[in-house]
């Protein structure tokens, strides 16, 4: 193992802003894993990115099953030995509308069980590996709608959205369990950072009534920016192409 090697592992990453994550880090010379739990989806992803000569691994990886994500951390253990970079990526949005006041209780679960919950389970299962690299990097895939600044700002269309107890509140404890990591590793010198990559045309955008024309490429670019921090970089904030945004 090269000195200078670095190992990165992304969740969710066979299809839109991960598939891009993946293929950016590994542009910039890192070894990546790609994680995702649709096997087929997964093998196809990783193919692609071979036929552009890219160095990229895969493992199976459900964050909602900690049998899953341990033996995903036992894989990059013996693979590899650390990690370097972990980009928490995967995300649902349960689909369909959530209105406080009628939510679906077990959709709304299910939402916090991927969005919050499991970026714990990873984490927590990969931080002895980012404990062993001399620079850790965790960036946590959020929204703007997590940004409570934009959803209360008239003037910023996220406000004119329809009120929901799902995705938005599920990324807004995204953003505050991130500081709450980088509190705790900063000692450590592993940084910890959110990224609202904006509205994109991918195929989890695709139902919403928004013209989009942001690419999947574009979104990518801020979690790529942020797992890639000299050591002096920032740690426990919330960035979008153009800097901090408002929690």
């Amino acid at each position: 193992m090269a000195a200078h090697e670095r190992f990165a592992l992304v969740t969710g990453a066979n299809k839109g802003i991960g598939f891009e994550i993946v293929r950016g880090l590994a542009r910039e010379g890192l070894t990546v894993v790609l994680a995702a739990r649709d096997d087929s989806r997964r093998h196809r992803a990783v193919a692609a990115l071979h036929e552009e000569g890219l160095t990229v691994a895969e493992v199976a990886l459900d964050v909602t099953d900690q049998a899953s994500v341990d033996a995903a951390a036992s894989w990059v253990e013996g693979r590899f030995g650390r990690l370097d970079v972990l980009v928490n990526n995967a995300g649902i949005s349960g689909g369909g509308h959530h209105l406080p006041s009628a939510a679906d209780m077990a959709v709304v679960a299910g939402v916090l069980d991927t969005n919050v919950l499991g970026v714990m389970r990873v984490t927590n299962a990969l931080l002895p590996l980012l404990r062993r690299s001399p620079g850790g990097r965790i960036v946590n895939v959020s929204s703007g709608v997590g940004s409570m600044g934009h959803m209360t700002d008239p003037g910023h269309y996220l406000s004119r959205l329809e009120a929901s107890a799902a995705y938005p509140v599920s990324k807004a404890a995204l953003n505050a369990l991130t500081v709450q990591y980088a509190k705790e590793l900063r000692p450590l010198g592993i940084l910890v950072n959110a990224v609202a990559p904006g509205g994109c045309a991918t195929d989890f955008t695709k139902d919403l009534d928004l013209a989009l024309t942001r690419t999947a490429a574009d979104g990518a670019a801020i979690a790529v920016k942020m797992a890639l921090l000299n050591d002096d970089g920032p740690t426990g904030g919330f960035f979008d192409d153009d800097g901090p945004v408002r929690w």
